[in-house]
């Protein structure tokens, strides 16, 4: 798994690191120092206080679900569709609808607090947007920079997260490629390769997304045939073609929990609330024993996430 990775990345870090050298900025790590600066984690000893910082794709009810999983604290800062960048500037879209609730808390104040052991930042999507216009590496860099600053011990985490359904390339197509080119390739290199950062491992949300659709269009996922099945509907009936309903939410964060805690999620409750109280959904116990399964999967077989066994 680790020799593909590299082979994966090797061209795009390559190209990465002459616009680097050429515009004055820290070279990018190479594919194999990505991985060698990512070890196994040793799974935490209990449930460790999170902070979420990002957009719809974290949204209210996913954390809150992931909460209820793993028994732990957290809070975040929210907004539509925000970069990195954005959170860092404070020019954050819909920052009083997104965090009109309890677990809000502003990030500055959070993360240089120390009361986090575990941070997941989200950048926005078209992640190739967020690259070119935002200055992701730099933003991901001086987030992770500020949490080492009042808490050296953190685990960093990057939630990979997905482009919408009708994505003309290929959505599935996306998902294979974007990882490596874009997600590890450029992202957590160019960030990695600044001082004061540390390692910062993949919640492999996308990765997970496509595994699922893929078992579920095989047929392997009781009560679910097709992938829109985990996204939501709007009024009218038709698909959101990139924010999750409450079966992508608990997927979430059953991908969250795995990475998070190095456990198999295989026999955790699905009967859980939304972050307002109101039950999610219903599902039937089968779809969450083979979503359990398919997380575990991805999660424990992909070495940057920082898993035994990745």
């Amino acid at each position: 798994m680790r020799k593909g990775l590299i082979a994966a990345l090797i061209a795009v870090v390559a190209g990465a690191g002459w616009a680097a050298q050429r515009w004055g900025q820290p070279q990018p790590l190479t594919a194999a120092q990505v991985v060698a600066q990512l070890p196994p984690l040793v799974a935490p000893a209990g449930p460790m206080s999170t902070y979420h910082l990002g957009h719809s794709l974290v949204g209210r009810d996913m954390p809150a679900m992931l909460a209820q999983l793993a028994g732990h604290d957290h809070a975040s800062q929210l907004g539509w569709g925000t970069s990195l960048k954005d959170h860092w500037t404070g020019s954050i879209a819909g920052f009083d609808t997104e965090n009109a609730h309890p677990r809000y808390r502003a990030a500055a104040e959070a993360l240089d607090s120390g009361s986090y052991p575990a941070v997941v930042l989200t950048e926005m999507v078209e992640i190739r947007a967020a690259i070119r216009y935002h200055d992701s590496p730099r933003y991901l860099a001086q987030w992770a920079a500020r949490v080492r600053k009042a808490r050296p011990d953190a685990r960093l985490y990057l939630y990979e997260t997905w482009h919408p359904l009708d994505d003309p390339a290929g959505w599935l197509v996306r998902l294979d490629a974007d990882l490596d080119r874009y997600w590890v390739g450029t992202l957590l290199a160019g960030a990695m390769a600044r001082n004061g950062v540390g390692p910062i491992y993949i919640i492999p949300g996308g990765q997970v997304m496509a595994a699922t659709a893929r078992a579920i269009e095989a047929g392997k996922v009781p009560g679910l045939a097709t992938r829109e099945d985990l996204f939501a509907k709007a009024e009218d009936g038709t698909t959101d073609a990139i924010h999750f309903n409450d079966l992508g939410a608990y997927l979430m964060a059953l991908t969250h929990y795995a990475t998070l805690y190095h456990r198999s999620p295989v026999g955790l409750p699905h009967d859980l609330t939304r972050a307002d109280g109101s039950p999610i959904t219903p599902f039937a116990p089968q779809t969450a024993a083979a979503l359990q399964r398919i997380v575990w999967d991805t999660v424990s077989g992909y070495a940057l996430s920082g898993v035994s066994g990745g």
